[in-house]
């Protein structure tokens, strides 16, 4: 090869080698993978890993005992909002689909022409005459005894219906409503034949207190609505809740016996129970009803109250409770809205029993 082969060659073969230094360089930087702006992708550690399936999983509610009790204290509730259990995941399903009711259905008038007379002689003959008989109950009866300050927080035993059943399988459950009342016999008592108790009183001290084995308090009032969540709840009196916001809580789907003292807010409680069906989660209710002025957010005149009282009585006719057992409260003033009328009482504790209760 000559002299001007070499002189071309040469500068060729420079170029050639510029190329493959710049394929070197630039060759390994484009083919590693760009980090993600959160970093490169890791595997979490195997408590990183638990840490995440915990918070994934419900709150889990812990009722401990106080240490005035001296008890120690064990967990009393499934966690919250669980699937309800004896089939409920396929009533809740059944329940969402029904439509949703914002009142009850009001009866009928007493009479062509409104009067107090009548609605509250229809009212009172209703709440003093048993629709279904029980043979056996927990209490005895007072009659007699006129001056025995214990009222008969009445339920029913018989075996054709479920609650004597539940008892001896230690597998019932109570719930109490209570606004600081001292008289807490009937709890302990249900508690002592192995029902599942859970007494609801914002008077108590601590959140939660184990009372025994089968025996809770809880520093909660029951609702016929949630508190406004625009609240802050440190700046709420006391802390109420609806009762099917509690049993959701509580991952409690029935209640064998729901026994209430709410000094004349059962009527909105028991209207809220009925317009959420959650009365038929209940087997038994034991309520003490208050006459003489017509309640908390209950409005009208006294006839259309008492039409009101009346309605709601037969709506939960029409959810299958019969009542089974009236006590008359002749210790109370003897006043019907306000005034000394029709021989009644200001107070008066019903038992009911539901038919259909499974």
């Amino acid at each position: 090869m000559g002299p001007r082969g070499s002189s071309v060659l040469l500068p060729a073969a420079l170029l050639l080698l510029l190329v493959l230094l710049g394929l070197l360089q630039v060759g390994p930087r484009g083919s590693q993978e760009r980090p993600s702006p959160a970093g490169p992708l890791q595997q979490p550690s195997p408590s990183l890993r638990r840490q995440q399936q915990q918070q994934q999983h419900h709150q889990v509610t812990y009722i401990r005992s106080s240490r005035l009790r001296g008890h120690q204290g064990t967990a009393c509730c499934r966690l919250q909002g669980a699937p309800a259990n004896n089939g409920g995941s396929s009533s809740s399903s059944s329940r969402s689909r029904k439509a949703v009711r914002w009142h009850i259905d009001l009866q009928p008038w007493a009479s062509s022409t409104p009067s107090l007379s009548n609605e509250a002689l229809r009212l009172l003959k209703y709440i003093s005459t048993a629709q279904i008989s029980c043979n056996h109950m927990n209490v005895k009866e007072h009659a007699g005894i006129p001056d025995n300050p214990a009222r008969p927080w009445s339920v029913c035993l018989d075996d054709r219906f479920n609650l004597v059943h539940q008892i001896k399988k230690k597998q019932c459950r109570l719930y109490s409503l209570g606004l600081g009342s001292d008289d807490n016999q009937f709890e302990i008592s249900m508690a002592n034949s192995g029902c599942e108790v859970h007494r609801f009183d914002p008077s108590i001290q601590s959140a939660h207190v184990r009372e025994g084995q089968h025996l809770w308090y809880h520093r909660l009032s029951i609702d016929w609505r949630d508190p406004n969540p625009m609240i802050a709840a440190h700046k709420l009196r006391i802390n109420t809740k609806k009762l099917g916001t509690i049993l959701n809580d509580f991952g409690h789907h029935k209640i064998d016996v729901l026994k209430a003292d709410m000094e004349s807010a059962e009527w909105k409680i028991l209207e809220n129970l009925i317009l959420e069906d959650i009365v038929e989660r209940i087997g038994q209710l034991v309520f003490e009803i208050h006459v003489h002025w017509p309640g908390f957010e209950v409005s009208g005149n006294d006839s259309t109250v008492v039409r009101y009282w009346y309605s709601l009585l037969k709506e939960l006719e029409l959810k299958n409770f019969r009542l089974f057992h009236t006590y008359r409260d002749l210790l109370k003033p003897q006043v019907f809205l306000k005034s000394e009328a029709f021989n009644a009482s200001s107070c008066y504790t019903l038992s009911w029993v539901n038919t259909r209760w499974k």
